[in-house]
């Protein structure tokens, strides 16, 4: 596998983003990285570019920036905790749709890998808020005219050592990570299998277009073979 590509991330400065942004710098198929945040992110690297920009849901101003990369991978999200729904409901179908039909106008063969979340509600019916709000943003990215829509689902996972947006409280069930490994392993991944997996989505494709936690390190692992 030689193929070289470009990709934006989003989402960087936080603990999801920030790992998958460390995979893709750290994979040598990937020869740019374009983060898009609202504020700096402080990172540097011969392989990143970097674009602050505060308002995601106004992408006019940069978006003939966001052209001539092959994937994004989506990291930006925020918690439904303490939120109405209409709030959410903006932060997050609307704000995820808005940049993915802005990058898509940009480029035609792009892949769009969205961070949704495990138990996301496809049906958009259930009794769960934030899951029918994730499962209409799936669907919803499903239509758009990309070359290839993977939804990811990661449950619980073990941070990537070293890295500085790591939540702080994570320090506490990391033990926990080898046990959840062997006799729950639908519900856990690494960060860096997830970050490893949404790359190799783009590398080498993937069956389903909605990665569960098993499709999550299947993916992941099926690139470490191929290389």
């Amino acid at each position: 596998m030689d193929k070289k590509i470009k990709v934006i991330v989003t989402g960087a400065t936080g603990m999801v983003g920030e790992g998958v942004m460390h995979e893709c710098l750290l994979n040598p198929q990937i020869e740019q990285v374009l983060i898009v945040n609202r504020k700096p992110s402080g990172f540097t690297h011969p392989k990143l570019k970097e674009i602050i920009h505060a308002d995601f849901f106004d992408l006019s101003p940069i978006e003939d920036q966001l052209a001539g990369y092959d994937a994004c991978y989506f990291c930006l999200g925020v918690s439904s905790v303490g939120m109405k729904e209409p709030e959410y409901y903006k932060l997050t179908y609307t704000l995820t749709m808005n940049f993915a039909e802005t990058l898509v106008k940009q480029n035609a063969d792009m892949e769009f890998c969205y961070i949704s979340g495990a138990n996301t509600d496809s049906t958009e019916n259930g009794s769960s808020m934030w899951a029918r709000v994730k499962g209409k943003t799936e669907n919803d990215l499903l239509k758009l005219p990309f070359k290839a829509v993977y939804n990811f689902r990661p449950g619980g996972m073990k941070p990537t050592k070293g890295l500085k947006n790591t939540l702080p409280y994570y320090k506490y069930f990391i033990w926990l990570f080898p046990i959840m490994r062997r006799f729950f392993p639908k519900t856990v991944s690494t960060l860096a299998e997830l970050g490893q997996a949404m790359i190799n989505s783009t590398l080498i494709g993937y069956d389903k277009h909605v990665l569960e936690v098993l499709d999550i390190v299947k993916l992941a692992h099926e690139g470490e073979v191929k290389n």
